[in-house]
């Protein structure tokens, strides 16, 4: 059977009529003749009120076993516990024998739906549940959904019967409401307090009119008349103080009016809203709804889209309330106030830009998203459900964008990748933290007061390649002479190998991981003399650092520093590298491509003068 098919296992004494009933649904007559038991019936989803496929299982006391009972329980969806009116023992085996039956069976932590059948209604004059001692059955316990009089002889409720039987498996009372103290069960609010906070979009704790209609729309696909929304602001204001508050529905007043559908029996209503937003059937977040499967070919990225980036942007502006471009840890918290955890750390405040108190800025909640979608892009799709993505979005795929191959671009000269990633390779102490820290316009004396047990080993911030914002990753990666690298630590953008200029041992360590793992490969290299503000020593190495790069036509060492003020050019250097890797390469190195760069310029120029000139004398 599929997940949406429904499995009805009719239970009861002999004589009660489960088999009449059946057959009455079926032929819609009553029957001369009753078997001892109906063959299982399959009624098609298109005559079914809830639109699914159904089996109708007849279980007899007098044909089957005891063990053919449990297997039937077992397969069940739902139960209906069969009792005539006009018979107490009957009734009393509900307590007696079926019920507790069905939860050994079962185990005392399971429980399925139960509908309990009082049929022969026809037989006793003026019965109810009441007069029949059921209604304390549906009290006490809590699998029983709910309980309906019929008579199969007169066709009497029947269908009602097994249409019920379907709403307890398709819309189950369980999981949202606890009889015993009368109101939602936590799962539920929990999950209907995450709903209230995406439809809140302005963040004010408040569902006015617009938000309301919004809601609708999308659960419903239908408008709120406005005489319907009076109504369930009245019914609510009427029943819930502090539910409604300057004419719009709080969080309280939202619980308490699902809590009212419940009541009145309406639970599709309330399951409409929870499956609209990922819920199953135990009101948990379906593995799907988070983490849809994305095909991410070899060789490929992962990068945030406009409509990504604008629903960030939008979210990040709903929390910040004061309107100041950063958030502090209560408005972030708040934030995520939608998700079980936090999607990252304190390092975050090293990672990407703050202001001065440490609070991300838009910037860098943009930025370590940025990070995450390239990183662990799975991630991102499981945030962006928490956060509610998928409220006005069919799902996440829309939010990301995988790009082609590099070998593809390497291949056509060109790319459209808008996020690259930099691999900072060096022993202990050169600088690589200064320089990752540099990206985020820290100098020496920012980076002295961060806390140590917190810095990153990445940080992200945005660069002009050309005219062109785009995205640079760095990521430090500590290197000894004999250090094995994994594929995961060379995998990159460009690499970038940083020596001290005061320690004469430190080149060394840059041969090395170039020679062992970049010499023959396509990766564009980079070699950073960190610490230039100080005076250079000779370094103990066959070569001298300019000589190493021209032997191995890299570009020239790159100077850097960030005492005071920080040279951002090599981080320019660096993303222009890795957006056109293939004029470093067909160039033979920085220097060569400069030079032939400055020739065609001076050239034109030279042509230009010349047209000039002739152009006076014409």
């Amino acid at each position: 059977m599929t997940k949406r098919d429904v499995r009805i296992l009719l239970l009861g004494e002999d004589g009660v009529g489960k088999t009449s009933l059946i057959l009455s649904l079926v032929s819609e007559e009553f029957p001369s003749e009753v078997p001892a038991k109906a063959e299982e019936i399959t009624i098609p989803a298109d005559v079914t009120p809830e639109k699914v496929p159904t089996h109708i299982v007849d279980f007899s006391a007098s044909e089957q076993t005891e063990h053919e009972l449990k297997q039937e329980i077992y397969r069940a969806n739902v139960i209906c516990i069969v009792y005539a009116v006009d018979d107490q023992d009957t009734i009393d085996k509900i307590t007696t024998y079926w019920l507790p039956t069905i939860r050994q069976t079962l185990g005392g932590e399971t429980l399925k739906p139960v509908i309990l059948v009082g049929n022969k209604s026809d037989s006793v004059e003026g019965s109810t549940l009441e007069k029949d001692g059921v209604l304390p059955i549906l009290n006490n316990y809590a699998e029983v959904e709910t309980c309906i009089q019929c008579s199969a002889k007169y066709l009497l409720n029947i269908s009602e019967v097994f249409y019920y039987a379907q709403k307890a498996v398709l819309h189950p009372t369980a999981p949202l409401f606890a009889p015993a103290k009368k109101e939602l069960t936590e799962n539920c609010k929990k999950a209907l307090i995450r709903i209230f906070k995406i439809c809140d979009e302005d963040n004010d704790q408040i569902l006015n009119d617009n938000e309301l209609n919004t809601f609708q729309r999308i659960c419903f696909n239908a408008p709120l008349q406005s005489q319907a929304l009076d109504d369930i602001k009245g019914a609510v204001k009427k029943s819930s103080p502090g539910g409604v508050v300057n004419d719009g529905l709080t969080e309280q007043g939202f619980l308490f009016l699902h809590l009212l559908f419940i009541q009145r029996g309406l639970h599709e209503t309330t399951w409409t809203v929870l499956r609209k937003f990922g819920y199953d059937d135990d009101i948990e977040l379906t593995e799907d709804y988070l983490k849809p499967n994305l095909h991410v070919p070899a060789g490929c990225s992962t990068e945030l889209t406009h409509q990504g980036y604008q629903f960030l942007t939008a979210l990040f502006e709903k929390y910040d309330d004061d309107h100041s471009g950063y958030l502090t840890p209560a408005q972030l918290q708040q934030l995520f106030s939608t998700c079980p955890r936090m999607p990252w750390g304190p390092d975050v405040n090293n990672t990407v830009l703050t202001n001065e108190q440490g609070w991300i800025t838009l910037p860098g909640f943009l930025a370590q998203w940025t990070l995450t979608t390239l990183l662990d892009v799975s991630r991102t799709l499981e945030f962006l459900a928490y956060l509610g993505y998928m409220y006005e979005n069919e799902s996440q795929y829309s939010a990301i964008h995988v790009s082609r191959s590099k070998a593809v671009d390497l291949q056509k000269r060109q790319t459209s990748r808008n996020v690259f990633q930099c691999n900072v390779f060096g022993p202990k102490g050169v600088g690589k933290t200064n320089f990752l820290q540099g990206l985020l316009n820290r100098n020496m004396q920012i980076v002295a007061t961060l806390d140590k047990d917190q810095l990153s080993a990445y940080t992200i911030n945005t660069v002009q390649v050309y005219g062109q914002e785009k995205y640079l990753l760095l990521r430090e990666i500590d290197v000894g002479l004999g250090d094995f690298l994994s594929h995961r630590e060379l995998n990159c953008d460009v690499a970038c190998l940083v020596y001290d200029v005061t320690n004469p041992r430190s080149l060394e360590y840059c041969a090395r991981t170039y020679k062992q793992h970049f010499m023959d490969g396509r990766t564009p290299c980079l070699i950073v003399a960190a610490k230039s503000d100080q005076p250079s020593t000779t370094q103990d190495h066959e070569l001298q650092p300019i000589e190493f790069c021209s032997r191995h036509k890299l570009p020239p060492p790159q100077l850097f520093h960030c005492v005071d003020n920080i040279s951002k050019d090599v981080y320019v250097k660096i993303a222009t590298m890795a957006a056109y890797p293939t004029l470093h390469n067909a160039m033979g190195g920085e220097s060569s491509w400069l030079l032939k760069a400055t020739i065609g310029l001076a050239v034109i120029a030279g042509l230009g003068f010349i047209i000039y000139k002739y152009k006076l004398k014409r």
